[in-house]
């Protein structure tokens, strides 16, 4: 299963039933899935089944989707006010026969406000069903094409973190191999140690003092933290193979591997581990950070 993105954008232009339109659809990243819909008059009946399009093929990420309508040139419908035009024609009929008017015109009585409005023609209800279907086909249409968008930078973001995931390794088997972990390099700086305190002070109990050293040698081993750090590497390396919907358990496991680095620096008794522990904390981050693009 391929991994996605949750960023990408798509455009899908069709034409039916005397009207060309227009779908955008923008995603970019979001904690859960997140619709926003800008649909024009007349087609508020189909915004549920639109929702649950996108819903069955996308889990995450902020969607924005609008809807742009050219329509056929049509005639304008006029709605004349019955009633209104009634009580104008009564008015003027007495204002004329008062001497105070004369006779009105029909150009000029249709001109008083109120008495026609122009509006669009509505379409047939089989007309206005059928462009409704052709707009849900065109809205999937472009859910395909923004869910290629997001495949394409999916598989270029899959090479990166798997890129980060390889550094991790070899940083987890540099800090496995430095000399300043061997017994040999922990006995020499450790008796050096016991060594200075002892010259410091004769009072000192030596044989207390080679426990206490042993006590803060055992706690010095990062070789838990190594192996966790391993156990990570592959997980994370198993989801990226597996794909899907992944984002979530990477920035989980992003947050696994921040905790075991973060461990290595506090243990670390030797310059040289402090340094991998921070250059693991680096790669990390940036690991984290591309994560968060992912559904």
């Amino acid at each position: 299963m391929p991994v996605q993105s949750m960023t990408g954008f798509a455009r899908h232009e069709d034409f039916a039933e005397g009207i060309e339109f227009v779908w955008e659809l923008r995603s970019v990243n979001g904690k859960s899935l997140d619709m926003r819909l800008r649909l024009p008059p007349g087609f508020e009946p189909i915004e549920a089944g639109l929702r649950r399009l996108a819903s069955s093929r996308l889990s995450r990420g902020n969607i924005q989707a609008s809807l742009q309508l050219k329509r056929e040139a049509s005639l304008p419908e006029f709605i004349v006010n019955d009633a209104m035009l009634a009580r104008v024609l009564t008015l003027s009929s007495r204002l004329v026969a008062d001497g105070h008017a004369a006779a009105p015109t029909a150009d000029g009585i249709l001109a008083i406000k109120g008495v026609v409005d122009i509006a669009e023609a509505r379409p047939e209800p089989e007309v206005e069903a059928r462009r409704h279907a052709a707009v849900t086909d065109g809205f999937a249409a472009a859910l395909d094409a923004l869910a290629i968008a997001r495949q394409s930078e999916g598989d270029a973001l899959r090479e990166i973190l798997l890129m980060r995931v390889d550094e991790i390794a070899s940083l987890v088997e540099r800090a496995e191999a430095d000399p300043a972990r061997s017994l040999e390099a922990i006995r020499q700086r450790l008796a050096s140690q016991v060594a200075d305190l002892l010259g410091a002070d004769a009072r000192l109990d030596e044989a207390r003092l080679h426990q206490e050293a042993a006590l803060l040698a055992t706690k010095a081993d990062i070789r838990e933290e190594l192996d966790r750090l391993r156990a990570h590497v592959d997980a994370a390396r198993a989801l990226l193979d597996h794909g899907g919907p992944i984002g979530r358990r990477l920035d989980f496991l992003s947050q696994e591997f921040n905790r075991e680095s973060n461990t290595v620096c506090s243990k670390s008794n030797a310059t040289s581990l402090t340094a991998i522990g921070l250059e693991l904390k680096v790669v990390i981050d940036q690991f984290r950070e591309q994560v968060q693009n992912l559904e």
